[in-house]
């Protein structure tokens, strides 16, 4: 039987391929707790399962063909924390962005805690600033 790390392990692996890269979101309900919580979320923006199926939506509209890369993976007890790329083509708007056409590549630090089986709060730290440069936003 697999450690309970090596499983929160598998668990991400799976959240990337299916739901992020293969845009299954039937397969969120496996992975996401009902009561997720997002600490990155801006004041008053709901939280849950439902906020993260939305944030999906937003951004397989924005980046139809994105896909993410996970370049690190470092798990202990219930936490798990990845350094990742995504890659994708802007289709959509994007934090108040209309589509711009452009080939776009970003990184960014998620630490995730689980609980149960299922992802159940997210912390990210990301690279919103060179996302906005490459779509034009910001010089």
């Amino acid at each position: 039987m697999a450690s309970s790390i090596e499983q929160n392990k598998k668990l991400l692996r799976r959240m990337v391929d299916e739901v992020l890269n293969r845009k299954n979101l039937d397969a969120i309900s496996d992975l996401v707790a009902d009561d997720y919580i997002d600490h990155n979320a801006a004041q008053g923006q709901p939280q849950g399962i439902q906020a993260f199926i939305q944030a999906r939506i937003n951004r397989n509209t924005a980046f139809p063909d994105w896909h993410v890369t996970l370049n690190d993976v470092i798990a202990e007890d219930d936490k798990i924390v990845a350094r990742a790329t995504g890659r994708g083509t802007h289709q959509g708007p994007c934090m108040g962005v209309a589509a711009t056409g452009k080939a776009v590549t970003t990184t960014w630090i998620v630490i995730y805690r689980i609980v149960g089986g299922k992802l159940a709060e997210h912390w990210i730290n990301s690279d919103d600033v060179g996302l906005l440069r490459q779509l034009g936003a910001i010089p």
